[in-house]
């Protein structure tokens, strides 16, 4: 029973790990975050310096593919990297064990020790994962990853893209679509709003304040209106 209950089920090959679903999401929220503020930072500067609705238009469209193909590059490098890394790390893994696996196993002993269990139990477990599954118990251990399931740089990508451009359209939609009368404030309370709820999205993903998390994003995004505002009068 003891065995059962401390070993780690293997998570089924095709289904995403808790990790690579948070990195998904992280990076769709962050890419939303970005395509809002790029977005009306370009929409505020241009329409400051004309009134040219489909000027207005052209720019804000022109921004927010440019911001959404940005991040998608942005994304599909970093997380790239972090998968090199990751794969290099198991390579390694794979040549310890080869070489000398006594100190491999005595790392798994280790960390169950560290965890409250006895010298005698600790060892009575690691011999049996080992046993199983040797490569993906020690990476598992040691690095807190799942054998096989690598960050998927695609993945991260295509959400960084779409949220991005999705984020992109409140500004861009607020600022053309609406009455010329009310467009500055109706820009202003759309971008409030979609930056505070990327901020609370990313404190809920990060276990972060919500209310802190708010706060900064929706700062930020008055922050971004207000000097391109003034840069846009500048021009």
């Amino acid at each position: 029973m003891l065995m059962k209950a401390i070993m780690p089920r293997k998570a089924k090959k095709e289904k995403m790990t808790m990790a690579e679903r948070s990195n998904t999401l992280r990076a769709g929220v962050l890419g939303s975050n970005d395509g809002i503020l790029t977005v009306v930072g370009v929409l505020f500067s241009v329409a400051v310096a004309t009134t040219n609705q489909f000027t207005i238009f052209i720019a804000g469209l022109s921004d927010l593919l440019a911001c959404a193909f940005s991040m998608a590059s942005g994304e599909y490098a970093s997380v790239s990297s972090q998968k090199d890394t990751e794969k290099a790390v198991v390579a390694e893994e794979e040549r310890l064990l080869a070489t000398n696996y006594e100190l491999e196993l005595d790392r798994v002993v280790a960390y169950y020790e560290a965890r409250g269990v006895t010298s005698e139990t600790a060892h009575e477990i690691a011999t049996e994962l080992m046993a199983q599954d040797a490569l993906g118990t020690v990476v598992r251990v040691k690095y807190d990853l799942e054998l096989g399931h690598y960050m998927s740089p695609w993945q991260a990508a295509f959400s960084s893209m779409f949220s991005a451009a999705a984020g992109g359209l409140f500004p861009l939609m607020a600022m053309t679509l609406l009455p010329v009368g009310t467009q500055w404030p109706g820009t202003i309370i759309a971008v409030t709003l979609s930056v505070a709820l990327t901020g609370y999205l990313s404190a809920k993903l990060g276990d972060g304040l919500v209310k802190t998390a708010v706060i900064r994003n929706v700062l930020v995004g008055l922050v971004t209106m207000f000097i391109h505002f003034y840069v846009g009068q500048l021009l």
